[in-house]
């Protein structure tokens, strides 16, 4: 389904408005759940093309250097009942590691091997060895992503130049029942969001709609609201599966935001097969190219079926 054209003399009816600083905090879980523990933006985002150029360059940082960035990850493995890490015969093999075992234990998850058992919590860094283990996932259906100690195949990331007209002040039409929506977050766990409505937005005249939804912090700070969309530069430019971009609260009176196009991102499997894509969510297709945000220069997966 495409973006629905839109008219603009709707009333706004958007959920509470919050500062600018809860995307700082947004981003900050973001990159928690996904395991981009050492990056967070500098300054809280706003309108300004300097503070966008800013999260760009912390970010190719981030991808760089961190431990956690998705170059070093190295495998990703449901934990279901338990699986095994170390050896060559182990679920998981890993260099220099000895036999452990990963398991669901006491509501949570444990590392029992050579040197005793120790816990693994959902959400946090753990150190086996020379490699870092994330537990993510909704419970029942946990996952391991296990991260390398260096970079594999590192590509400077590329963006479009920073451009004005992609930045929009912009309502947000809440729905009429607010339910829960299992989707892929952009590190491909599975999350179970919540409809935040439709924000409207104009382009050359015209009005177009997109799906909002509120995507849970794993940290426990407030959700935020996504949108994950496709346009017209998919795979002609962009990456083929489509991009994230967040909608800001925006700052001074009424219920507005800010949708700045600037900001848009890839999702993980852009960097890594290891990771899957999410699905286009229903009715965030745009006619029109969105030339902003960042780019997409090869590799990851191909084109998903729509």
């Amino acid at each position: 389904m495409s973006a629905e054209p839109c008219r603009s003399d709707r009333a706004d009816s958007a959920g509470p408005t919050t500062s600018t600083t809860s995307t700082v905090r947004f981003l900050r879980a973001l990159f928690l759940s996904a395991g981009w523990l050492a990056w967070s933006p500098s300054v809280a985002p706003g309108q300004s093309a300097a503070e966008v150029a800013r999260e760009r360059a912390e970010f190719e940082a981030w991808l760089r250097d961190a431990p956690t960035s998705p170059y070093r990850a190295l495998a990703q493995l449901p934990i279901g009942r338990g699986i095994t890490l170390g050896p060559t015969s182990a679920d998981i093999p890993l260099a220099g590691v000895a036999r452990t075992r990963l398991e669901p234990r006491g509501g949570g998850y444990v590392l029992d091997g050579a040197g005793g058992t120790r816990p693994a919590p959902r959400g946090r860094l753990v150190s086996l060895g020379n490699h870092r283990l994330l537990v993510t996932g909704p419970p029942g259906q946990a996952a391991v992503m296990v991260y390398g100690p260096t970079a594999t195949g590192f590509k400077r990331p590329a963006f479009y130049a920073d451009a004005a007209e992609w930045r929009f002040s912009a309502a947000l039409k809440a729905p009429a029942t607010a339910r829960a929506v299992p989707v892929l977050g952009p590190d491909g766990a599975q999350v179970e969001a919540t409809e935040a409505g439709m924000v409207e937005f104009q382009v050359g005249g015209h009005g177009y709609l997109l799906r909002v939804l509120r995507v849970p912090a794993p940290d426990g700070e407030e959700s935020e609201l996504e949108i994950y969309f496709r346009d017209a530069t998919n795979d002609h430019g962009t990456y083929p599966a489509g991009r994230f971009v967040s909608l800001i609260p925006a700052p001074g009176p009424g219920r507005r935001y800010l949708l700045d196009f600037n900001r848009a991102r890839n999702p993980f499997c852009a960097y890594s097969t290891l990771f899957p894509c999410p699905a286009p969510w229903r009715g965030n297709r745009l006619p029109m190219p969105v030339p902003g945000g960042e780019r997409y220069t090869g590799g990851g997966l191909a084109k998903p079926p729509v």
